[in-house]
Parts: structure tokens; C-alpha cells; sequence
């Protein structure tokens, strides 16, 4: 898979981001990571497109985000839908979830997820 170049300092950015997840990124984590999910695997903090993505499944071309509310403010939001278009144009899908949906409701999420893909639950 090749990659847009990312400016070192959003690299670096996602580096740091690996090392600190927020609450709702190390629970979701705790559900992909090693396979967890379906055998799937998934990705964290993963350059695509120039930008960095919070989890993806290559396999699938399905990108997972975790938003907090500062996603839901005006120009977030904007680049949000911009960042997603650019994503989309070169086939991938993305599934954006608020940290309250991943906090109080993580089987859900994890069922969605499946289902994006088109897997059948156990």
C-alpha cells in the first residue's frame, strides 16, 4: 500500500499519539488489536492519504474514528467531512464514532464494525 507523503511533524504527532491514547482509543484497541476482532487486523494512528488515521483494517480499506467533542465545532467539522471525501476518492470507508458510543456501548461499536465489513457475528 503506498502512502502520500505525511510532513514529519503530523509523524511524529501520530508517534506521540500511539504512546498516549485517550480512554475511548485504548478501549476500542483493547477490541481490535492482535486479531481480537474476527481475526481482523487492524492498525492505530496509520499515515493514509497524507493524513493520519486512528484505526484502520487494510484488508477491508475500512478506516475507524474516534471523535470527542471538539469534532462537533464548525471548522472541525469541515475538515472532518474534507479528510473523509479525500479518504473516500481513493476507496476506502470510514466509520466515525463519538467516545461516548465506544465508552458506554462497546459491543455495539464492535457489531458495527463487523457488519461494515460484511462479516457474520459468531
Amino acid at each position: 500500500m503506498s502512502h502520500a507523503p505525511v510532513p514529519p511533524l503530523r509523524r511524529a504527532n501520530a508517534r506521540r499519539m500511539r504512546k498516549t491514547m485517550t480512554d475511548a482509543e485504548l478501549k476500542l484497541w483493547n477490541e481490535l488489536r492482535a486479531h481480537r476482532l474476527m481475526g481482523l487486523g487492524f492498525r492505530r494512528q496509520m499515515p493514509i492519504a497524507g493524513y493520519i488515521v486512528d484505526f484502520v483494517c487494510p484488508a477491508h480499506r475500512l478506516v475507524v474514528e474516534i471523535d470527542g467533542s471538539q469534532h462537533a465545532l464548525g471548522a472541525n467539522v469541515s475538515y472532518d467531512d474534507i479528510r473523509s471525501r479525500r479518504l473516500q476518492v481513493d476507496g476506502w470507508t470510514i466509520l466515525r464514532f463519538w467516545n461516548e458510543d465506544i465508552l458506554r456501548d462497546i459491543d455495539n461499536v464492535c457489531s458495527h464494525i463487523i457488519r461494515t465489513i460484511g462479516k457474520d457475528l459468531p
